[in-house]
């Protein structure tokens, strides 16, 4: 499959699932009370974390040019309003962390989703 041949929001819905099962498989290898799981998974899939942790691939320079091109291509594109509970630029920042996971997951690179993915679920914060 050829990422470049969908839409860059149809890349962030592909990136947004896959990404999703990669947070969930995390999370019930280490938490064991069911009542904890989606709290701990939030800890990497709402829109304002998935924007600080792109805000910081971005800073640290972890990204290719291309990836960075296939990042502000989701972050630019035309969407819908929002959700309530996160501000427009967060929620667009999200959207191109999710296009880029789309466009790893549809070119096949495994590699390059557990690098992201080590540095995402080790970072503290800035």
């Amino acid at each position: 499959m050829n990422p470049k041949d969908y839409s860059p929001l149809a890349l962030a819905y592909i990136g947004d699932a896959h990404y999703n099962m990669t947070v969930k498989k995390f999370v019930i290898t280490r938490e064991v009370r069911m009542n904890l799981l989606q709290k701990h998974a939030n800890r990497y899939v709402s829109a304002l974390k998935q924007a600080e942790f792109m805000d910081h691939l971005l800073k640290n320079g972890l990204l290719s040019e291309e990836e960075i091109e296939i990042y502000k291509w989701g972050r630019n594109s035309k969407s819908h309003k929002a959700p309530k509970n996160t501000d427009a630029v967060a929620y667009h920042v999200s959207t191109g962390f999710e296009t880029l996971w789309g466009y790893w997951y549809l070119k096949g690179d495994e590699t390059r989703m557990e690098q992201i993915w080590d540095i995402i679920r080790t970072y503290e914060g800035e």
